[in-house]
């Protein structure tokens, strides 16, 4: 009760109640997050994944595409920031994003592997912590400290529309810090850098910009954490320097070349959903994902963490 009213205190009540109500109704069934192809999973029989682990089988494609949720790759990206102090050039954040970790028990020890292989200064988790949004979420909580025991950094992340809002607690005792609409500052020599973070716009659609920017100075350098970039638009009118999305996988079954055979957000266009891409003044990246979702496969759609080098203008000649 103690968690709740702590809830309901950051996210807002009128936004708790919401978060709740349609996570009853899901958890019911009575409500379904597919779009797209994905939307005939609303009749119970039909499950997309299935019909997908088995096409990939029937094309002598399973054994390699399985293999591939393992096979995760360090992808280095450099930005720079107007607004970033000179004191945090060359900042290393390390972004992970829909982790799905309970889809095998070889995943966690495999995703902590990478982190430890990787310099970072902080590390951020943009959602999506569990396989799919109507299992238990106890198996991936239970998961989750060894990917936290791989880093010394700060660590900081958001709910995806897989996550029921009770983890956040447990995430929390983890030593995570989840962002509820809200921000939070890194020092250095007296300087920040704020990284804000907002609940999932996609299903749950309770997310905040306004909030989440609210105590950040206009002239400060900010870092949004948003599970899904879909919002991107909206995202840009608050300021924010630079924002980090996952979601989408990537398309996660490819076709050569990577091109996506589907597309988990409706109406989202090809630029965003994966890799580098703007939006108004903001800058953005979209996570290909480090876990694999629903089935556990990837095909020409490699799983990644992201190191976001932060560049300051100040020091470019």
């Amino acid at each position: 009760m103690e968690d709740f009213q702590q809830l309901k205190h950051r996210l807002g009540a009128s936004l708790l109640q919401q978060r709740l109500d349609k996570q009853a109704q899901h958890q019911a069934r009575q409500t379904h997050q597919g779009e797209g192809i994905f939307k005939l999973e609303r009749f119970h029989h039909i499950s997309i994944d299935r019909w997908a682990e088995r096409l990939l089988k029937l094309c002598f494609l399973w054994e390699r595409a399985h293999r591939n949720i393992f096979q995760i790759q360090v992808i280095e990206q450099e930005w720079v920031l107007p607004h970033l102090p000179a004191v945090f050039d060359g900042f290393r954040l390390l972004q992970l994003s829909d982790l799905h970790l309970d889809i095998h028990p070889d995943l966690a020890p495999a995703i902590a592997r990478a982190v430890r292989s990787c310099p970072h200064d902080a590390l951020c988790i943009t959602g999506d912590f569990r396989r799919t949004t109507n299992t238990d979420q106890e198996p991936s909580m239970t998961l989750m400290p060894q990917i936290l025991a791989a880093t010394n950094a700060p660590s900081f992340g958001v709910l995806g529309n897989h996550d029921f809002i009770q983890k956040v607690p447990r995430l929390e005792d983890y030593g995570m810090r989840i962002l509820l609409n809200e921000a939070t500052a890194l020092e250095r020599e007296g300087q920040k850098l704020w990284i804000a973070g907002v609940d999932d716009p996609h299903f749950y659609k309770t997310h905040n910009f306004a909030a989440a920017r609210d105590g950040i100075p206009s002239e400060a350098c900010s870092v949004l954490l948003c599970h899904s970039p879909e919002p991107h638009a909206a995202a840009a009118q608050y300021g924010f320097d630079l924002m980090l999305s996952g979601h989408t996988h990537g398309g996660q079954i490819c076709l050569p070349g990577g091109r996506h055979l589907v597309n988990s957000s409706k109406g989202l266009a090809r630029p965003f959903v994966k890799g580098r891409w703007r939006s108004g003044d903001m800058l953005g990246y979209t996570s290909p994902g480090t876990g694999s979702s629903g089935v556990a496969a990837r095909l020409n759609c490699p799983p990644e963490i992201t190191v976001h080098v932060l560049k300051s203008r100040s020091l470019i000649p």
